[in-house]
């Protein structure tokens, strides 16, 4: 299956049956959490798409991820570094505080302020402004095109309900301390939290004054997302009716979940790239043998790492033939993607002199992280990384783990991983998200590579990213970025291996739209 063909062509729809105008429930499993019902606590897709049904932004994204008006009903640019938004009036939160310009400022100091994860939403803002109580400036240090690609994600809070409460501060996901938005939520979307038990089940109602009701598609009164771990039990939960929908379907599992009476399957294409990241940083890995030095700084090393990966066997036996290789750190679908760029051939042979010439002739040993219930056969594709890299000397110690504590080691402050498994979707759908966010030296200020676990570091890189961002020009832009990719890809700041397909599964009369950034917006979904 060649999934870049039918990227984004249009809103996938399992319609297995007409959908009912009779209220429903919905049931759904995944294969994990919500990592907390702060909505900046985690930057994560599921988490976020998860929140995007209870919280909202200033904009939100369609079934074919195209920019819709939300919280804001337009915005204009005032002055070429000055945007202004129009914000909707009317809205109330679920508690019945009524949604103003004070919300949008206090959840902009929120995002940008202790514990939040979610702190590049708003790169490259000096200013926010309020004209009055429905209309919000946001000033820029430079022009910026793309400046609310990213705020689909961006939920508003509320800020007397979180002044009332103590949750004025975001919840860290690398750390213990929780505050009241860590089990509590109160936005203004479709739906609102009924109850939460975290890695049991999380139940949601249908919000009866929603602003967008008049326009409303689902027929929903409940949803319960069941977190399901293994995916065995997962897909069996699926087969018995016990769940109305699930996902990711394992590949091994999609023609026993297509053939069996009464459910099918969804598959898609899917933007996220997932790839391998190397301390390029220290001086001494934190796992290792190697003791003095750190063998990822030297090119040699990470080409032969590279080099030994076999990606087409990893598509073929892992995956099942739903991923495609990626030479890129994005799929086709995200601007600035360019099919020119071609991988690294595999040649194990080539990979076992690099390593003697880095002056590893015997190879050496390294420790890695891998979640074992974030994307798609994650630990066996991790599990396969091990066994090729053992055929060049290079003998990994693989450390496989549920997400919340994969992420909480990971992300912690002192980047606790020397060698890791990881995902991106850029969530503008834009190279600049990647660029800044994976490739960016590290600043903590400007929030600058604030995920870039391995912190390459390339100066011409942040400038033509820093260029990316003001250019207004396409043509000027896209030249930049392409550039930017270059330099990237040569240092070989990452391994990428590919973008995997979307696998979701439901019972007949489940009508589900899925979208190409795997958020599941419950707003879509009608049952019998």
């Amino acid at each position: 299956m060649n999934i870049r063909n039918t990227l984004l062509a249009g809103a996938a729809v399992l319609a297995l049956a007409a959908g009912s105008a009779q209220a429903k429930e919905l049931t759904f499993a995944f294969q994990g959490d919500a990592n907390s019902m702060d909505p900046y606590n985690l930057n994560e897709t599921f988490t976020l798409g998860f929140m995007a049904n209870i919280y909202e932004g200033l904009i939100r994204r369609g079934p074919n991820l195209e920019i819709e008006p939300a919280l804001a009903e337009s915005w204009e640019i005032v002055e070429p570094t000055r945007w202004r938004f129009h914000l909707r009036k009317g809205v109330k939160f679920h508690g019945g505080e009524d949604f103003t310009a004070d919300d949008v400022l206090f959840s902009a100091d929120r995002v940008r302020g202790d514990g939040s994860d979610l702190k590049t939403r708003l790169a490259g803002v000096t200013e926010i402004i309020k004209v009055d109580d429905h209309t919000v400036d946001f000033v820029t240090e430079a022009a910026n095109p793309i400046l609310h690609f990213e705020w689909a994600t961006w939920g508003i809070m509320s800020k007397t309900w979180a002044e009332k409460n103590g949750a004025v501060s975001a919840q860290s996901a690398t750390g213990d301390q929780e505050n009241f938005a860590t089990r509590n939520a109160n936005g203004t979307g479709p739906f609102k939290l009924m109850s939460r038990e975290a890695d049991v089940q999380t139940v949601a109602v249908a919000n009866p004054n929603w602003w967008d009701n008049a326009n409303k598609e689902h027929n929903l009164t409940k949803v319960t997302l069941k977190p399901i771990g293994s995916d065995a039990t997962r897909v069996a939960a699926l087969l018995s009716g016990q769940v109305d929908m699930a996902y990711p379907i394992p590949v091994q599992d999609m023609n026993r979940v297509d053939s069996n009476s009464g459910t099918s399957m969804l598959v898609g294409p899917e933007l996220r790239t997932i790839f391998l990241g190397m301390d390029q940083h220290r001086d001494e890995l934190l796992y290792s043998n190697i003791k003095g030095k750190n063998p990822f700084k030297d090119i040699k090393v990470r080409e032969a790492m590279y080099r030994a990966i076999d990606v087409e066997a990893i598509k073929k036996k892992v995956m099942r033939g739903l991923s495609e290789p990626s030479a890129l750190m994005v799929a086709p679908g995200i601007n600035g993607s360019d099919p020119a760029f071609k991988r690294l051939e595999l040649d194990v042979d080539l990979a076992k002199k690099l390593l003697a010439d880095a002056g590893y002739p015997d190879g050496f040993e390294v420790g890695m992280d891998c979640p074992n219930d974030r994307y798609v056969n994650d630990e066996a594709i991790c599990q396969a990384v091990v066994s090729m890299l053992a055929k060049i000397g290079v003998k990994v110690n693989l450390l496989a783990q549920p997400k919340a504590l994969y992420f909480k080691k990971v992300l912690a402050p002192s980047l606790d991983t020397s060698f890791y498994l990881l995902g991106w979707t850029p969530g503008s759908f834009d190279s600049w998200n990647p660029l800044f966010n994976l490739h960016g030296c590290y600043d903590a200020d400007s929030g600058n590579g604030k995920f870039n676990l391995g912190r390459y570091c390339n100066p011409e890189v942040d400038a033509l990213t820093a260029k990316v961002l003001s250019e207004t020009d396409a043509v000027k832009r896209n030249a930049m970025i392409r550039d930017a990719w270059v330099h990237t890809t040569r240092d070989i700041a990452y391994i990428p291996l590919h973008q995997q397909a979307l696998a979701w599964g439901a019972r007949d009369g489940v009508n589900v739209k899925q979208r190409a950034d795997n958020q599941f917006a419950w707003r879509h979904v009608t049952v019998d």
